[in-house]
């Protein structure tokens, strides 16, 4: 068992991965590190190039056309291409996923209905992920820069939809946490969904180890964890919040001892490591049975004070190989400054008490932190 000791740190720790938000529609995009803006007016039109022969190009079009099928139709016959397309609905809204063939490119596109802001038609966002056809290694990062667009804020905290048409969700049925007693609505697809999404993205943030953006890689690769676990266990967080005994007037005082039960929570898992995939257990899994290296009960540990209004947030370590949560509540202990935010730190592989730290993993220099939650939000 480590020494742990009581620290107090202010350190400005916290820097956030580059994300596209576009005011005029009101969608999101987090593009993988290394794509840069080339061309396009940076309201309607989007042109990205990145590492390798990566493209990424994104129109929006507001009653151009009739149907989406005819957009579809026209974006095909205009660049030759000869794969084909899948319709779906992607949170009550028309989308499809389209297989690029065309000259020497090959990739996948993306069309979806975005939110009307007038009453009328909705506009529809076209984006098309594509490189060399020689280049076969090329093919997630398409699919991962597709995944990443959110049509609306609220897509934030739900599954991408990519992701959301290769793995349907499917039933939701009742199974027990790893708490005895408790109960949740898991949907019946969601951990093969979740870990899939995951392992896609470990894949992608390998490529970046020795880059001089590995920060930014590392924290898009949580942060996109964090949006597609969110909703999945949604009404999972929320009941272990009640049999915590959760209620909307917590006091201050009453805040940090619910965080407390919830690290307490995390810190009785089963400890587990895959050294051979991501090494991170995703969080329906973790939730239900109770397993999971640091990084996976730090997620899961912010995602249930996220769900009952607690600022969180986690930090990691590539030099100690270990990861923490972070929570806005007060009193003392280790904290760490950002943004504002004097975060306590919860170390969730070690039973100790919110707001302590071992002293030989306290070096500031060596931790980096990942906000999910934006302060305007």
């Amino acid at each position: 068992m480590k020494k742990i000791v009581f620290l107090l740190l202010f350190i400005p720790l916290f820097a956030f991965a580059e994300s596209m938000y576009s005011p005029t529609w009101g969608f999101y995009l987090d593009l993988p590190e290394g794509y840069e803006f080339v061309h396009g007016d940076a309201r309607d039109r989007f042109s990205f190039a990145g590492p390798g022969g990566l493209l990424f190009d994104m129109v929006i079009y507001n009653d151009r056309y009739a149907s989406m099928p005819e957009l579809i139709d026209d974006v095909n016959r205009r660049i030759g291409n000869r794969g084909e397309t899948a319709a779906f609905r992607y949170r009550e809204r028309q989308a499809a996923l389209m297989k690029l063939i065309f000259g020497n490119f090959d990739g996948w596109g993306l069309v979806i209905e975005l939110e009307s802001r007038t009453g009328g038609r909705p506009p529809m966002l076209l984006a098309l992920a594509y490189g060399p056809a020689s280049r076969n290694d090329l093919e997630l990062f398409h699919i991962s820069a597709l995944d990443s667009i959110c049509p609306t804020a609220a897509d934030r905290r739900y599954p991408g939809p990519v992701i959301e048409y290769s793995y349907p969700r499917g039933e939701a049925k009742s199974v027990p946490l790893a708490v005895a007693g408790v109960s949740a609505m898991i949907r019946e697809n969601d951990a093969t969904a979740a870990q899939t999404l995951i392992e896609r993205e470990f894949y992608i943030l390998q490529h970046y180890i020795d880059s001089p953006n590995w920060k930014e890689a590392w924290i898009r690769y949580y942060q996109f964890i964090y949006r597609d676990s969110y909703d999945r266990i949604a009404t999972a967080a929320s009941a272990l919040a009640r049999n915590f005994g959760w209620r909307a007037a917590f006091s201050d005082e009453e805040k940090r001892a619910f965080s407390q039960k919830v690290l307490g929570f995390v810190q009785g898992f089963r400890y587990e490591r895959d050294l051979n995939g991501s090494d991170f257990v995703n969080l329906v899994t973790a939730i239900t049975e109770g397993r999971g290296d640091c990084d996976s009960r730090a997620m899961l540990f912010a995602i249930v004070l996220a769900n009952t209004n607690i600022r969180s947030a986690i930090m990691l370590s590539r030099q100690y190989s270990h990861a923490m949560g972070l929570a806005d509540v007060t009193g003392a202990g280790a904290r760490f400054e950002s943004y504002e935010t004097r975060w306590l730190v919860a170390e969730t592989v070690a039973n100790v008490d919110i707001g302590l730290i071992a002293q030989d993993i306290s070096d500031p220099q060596y931790w980096l932190g990942v906000v999910f939650e934006y302060q305007d939000e």
